[in-house]
């Protein structure tokens, strides 16, 4: 299993990248609702700080099936994110 170093990493670098995705799209792709991309860039920035604050206190003698629930859980909410992200221009 990776560190949680290497986790806040990837969970940063991820969410970084949805912003900026996000970001130029709002800018500059015509006919996008920039209310909608708004909206979404501060769940993408929740999304961030949730899955941080949860990395940060982990369930005493559950380690393993918390660490998996937690991917499980921010990769469904990714998949999410890029469905709106990729419906804002519809």
């Amino acid at each position: 299993m990776a560190n949680k170093r290497n986790l806040k990493k990837q969970i940063n670098h991820i969410a970084s990248e949805l912003f900026t995705e996000c970001l130029i799209q709002s800018l500059y792709v015509p006919g996008t609702d920039k209310q909608k991309a708004d909206q979404l860039m501060g769940r993408i920035l929740s999304l961030q700080d949730e899955f941080l604050a949860r990395i940060s206190h982990v369930e005493p003698g559950n380690v393993k099936p918390f660490f998996k629930k937690l991917r499980a859980d921010f990769n469904s909410e990714v998949t999410a994110i890029l469905d709106e992200l990729g419906q804002l221009n519809a």
